[in-house]
This record gives C-alpha cells, sequence and structure tokens, in this order.
C-alpha cells in the first residue's frame, strides 16, 4: 500500500479480514456519536474523533474553503484529546483481555474505521500505532462495511419456515431447537418486537433499520448451517418499526413452512401468560391501534372486558382475530401450496414441538 500508511506498521484491511479479525479484537469506530447511534458494526465500541457538532464544522470546512483548513481545524480538536483517547483504548483493550491475543504480535491489536476509510481514521490509527499499539483499519471505511452487509442478503440461504397461529410459542421452539443443535436467527429478537400490535411490551428499544441490517448481517455471516438447515419464524416482512430486508425475505417466501397445529385454548392460556401481566391501559392501547381492522364491536367487546378484569375473555377475541389474519395470509401465498407442512402438536411445549420438528 502507498500514501499515508507508508512509514507506519498499520494494515489495511478487506471487509472480511477486518471482521475476522474483529471476532478476537475490539472495533474502535471513530465516527461523530450521531453516526454510531444511527447505526454501527455489532460490539463495536464509539470513540469518536470529533463530537456532532466538531464534525459539522470541519465538513462545512473542508466544502467551503479547502483541504487544508479543514485538516486545521481538525487537529486542534484532535490535539486535546489523544491522550483521553489512548486512555480509553487501553481500557477497552483491558476489558477485552480474554480475547484480545494476536499470535502474529505481542503489541495490544485494535482495528479502527471511520466513514469512508479517510482522515479520521488515517488520525486516531496514526496515534494509537505511534503509543505502541497494533493497528488495523478497515478499506473504505463503514460505507465499505454496508456495501458487504447488503450483500449477505442476496446470498442463497438453506431456510425452513417455522410457522404456526398466534400463541403456538413459535419463539421458544426456535430457542430449543438451537439448544438442541439447529441453525436459528430469531428474526423478532434481533428487532427487539414480536411482530404484532402488542409486539413491543416487554421489550428493548427497537434498532434503526440499518442497525437491524447489520446485526441480521452478522448472524448470517457466523452462522455454521446444521444440517445445511437455517430455521427462521414465519413473518411479515415489517417487524414492528424495522423490515426485513426485501432480497431476504423473498426467500423466506420461497421455501418450506412447517406449520404447527396447536389447539386453541392451548394457545389462549399461553397469550395469558405471556401478555395477561402488562398494564390495562398498554393493552387497551394496543387493541385500539387494531381497532379498524378488528372492527368496531369486537374492540368494543375486548376492551371492556379488559376493563371487566376478565383477561381470558379479551384474549379470546384477539387470538380469534389474529387465527384469521393469519389463515388469510397463507391463503393469498400461492406458491406455499406445496410447501406446506402441518404438524400436529398437543399442547403448546417448546422442548417437545422442537423435537417433533428437529424428527421430520
Amino acid at each position: 500500500m502507498v500514501g499515508i500508511f507508508d512509514d507506519m506498521a498499520i494494515t489495511r484491511l478487506t471487509v472480511e479480514e477486518f471482521l475476522s479479525l474483529a471476532a478476537h479484537h475490539p472495533v474502535l469506530d471513530v465516527r461523530s456519536p450521531g453516526e454510531f447511534t444511527h447505526a454501527h458494526i455489532p460490539n463495536a465500541f464509539s470513540m469518536p474523533l470529533f463530537t456532532d457538532e466538531e464534525r459539522k464544522i470541519v465538513g462545512t470546512a473542508y466544502k467551503q474553503e479547502s483541504k487544508q483548513k479543514a485538516i486545521k481545524i481538525g487537529l486542534k480538536y484532535f490535539g486535546t484529546k489523544m491522550v483521553k483517547m489512548v486512555e480509553r483504548t487501553e481500557e477497552i483493550i483491558q476489558s477485552n483481555a480474554a480475547n484480545n491475543k494476536d499470535l502474529s504480535s505481542e503489541k495490544p491489536t485494535v482495528l479502527v474505521h471511520c466513514w469512508r476509510g479517510g482522515m479520521r481514521s488515517a488520525g486516531v490509527a496514526w496515534m494509537l500505532d505511534l503509543y505502541g499499539f497494533q493497528v488495523y483499519t478497515l478499506v473504505g471505511g463503514y460505507k465499505a462495511y454496508r456495501n458487504w452487509v447488503l450483500k449477505q442478503f442476496e446470498v442463497a440461504y438453506p431456510i425452513r419456515i417455522l410457522g404456526g397461529n398466534t400463541g403456538s410459542g413459535k419463539t421458544e421452539v426456535l430457542q430449543e431447537m438451537h439448544k438442541m443443535g439447529a441453525t436459528v436467527i430469531d428474526l423478532e429478537g434481533l428487532a427487539h418486537h414480536k411482530g404484532s400490535a402488542f409486539g413491543s411490551m416487554g421489550q428493548l428499544p427497537q434498532p434503526t433499520q440499518e442497525q437491524f441490517e447489520n446485526i441480521l448481517a452478522a448472524q448470517l455471516s457466523q452462522q455454521p448451517f446444521t444440517n445445511n438447515i437455517l430455521w427462521l419464524e414465519d413473518e411479515s416482512q415489517r417487524i414492528g418499526d424495522v423490515n426485513i430486508p426485501p432480497a431476504f425475505f423473498k426467500q423466506m417466501r420461497e421455501t418450506n413452512v412447517y406449520f404447527i397445529e396447536i389447539p386453541f385454548e392451548e394457545r389462549l392460556d399461553f397469550i395469558l401468560t405471556h401478555y395477561g401481566k402488562f398494564e390495562k391501559e398498554l393493552l387497551i392501547n394496543a387493541i385500539i391501534r387494531i381497532k379498524k381492522r378488528l372492527g368496531g364491536l369486537e374492540t368494543k367487546t375486548a376492551v371492556n372486558a379488559l376493563i371487566e378484569e376478565d383477561v381470558k375473555a379479551c384474549f379470546d377475541v384477539l387470538l380469534k382475530y389474529y387465527d384469521r389474519q393469519y389463515q388469510k395470509g397463507l391463503m393469498k401465498r400461492e406458491q406455499l401450496k406445496d410447501r406446506l407442512t402441518k404438524v400436529d402438536c398437543a399442547m403448546v411445549n417448546a422442548s417437545l414441538n422442537a423435537q417433533t420438528l428437529l424428527s421430520i
């Protein structure tokens, strides 16, 4: 390589090489806090060279005056932060000591990137290299990483879909399958949402669309695909406020679905256990959100039952509504006719149902 790195012990890596090392060494994202908060490489540490306001000032100077003017302004900000950035890097390395071992060097290893692999990462890499760290940077920066992310959704995956009416405990079944050695990705877990009007209850705030894609791409790239199968739950493309990437969702819609058939009362009891614990006001607000589709009479019936402390009667109405919606969605999927396998299950029992599915 030629250029700014000529006299430095810094190696520039492709995305694949960078991510391979990132499995064992800390990644320092030197973009601004706002850029990092919006989306970042999973498990990266935010160590901004500039604040959001400083980045804006430097960028304006670069566009409206000159590169040299922007660099001078940037150096003023950088100079006052050098010591703190070195100390922060040492703290990160110490906290990751168990995984921070590079067989080719006794130096502590760090990986650094900015937006395009330009001056921000170059400046921080130079400082950390000077201090004595083994430093690697990412060719093309986060922008190159995002191109890599989008390509992951175009790869052909050996997908099998776990279907079933609401209250079948599909997420729990997937978790049990994973414990039994199957390859599983929990899309709802990644999205922090259960997919229905009640799906945000008890969940962490959802990631941005870009961060959801980053996390999903990381999961896909790391999977061993046991028995050449990847299990996913049957989902709509939209999960709360995020969307499954179109190319990947297309694959999900064109593969085999294993639909677990569980009696209504069993599913109703399961739903009561999971959602009956939430505050009445939260439940009523969720019901109101689906009023148009649920219908005025059934909305009134469900809300009144909740007010009268008859939670089971409320969820009886809601579960029948979701059953109708799910079946309607299945009927619209013409390509599913020859790819739908129904699996009878007597109860909502994650372990037993997981064993049944894996034996097919």
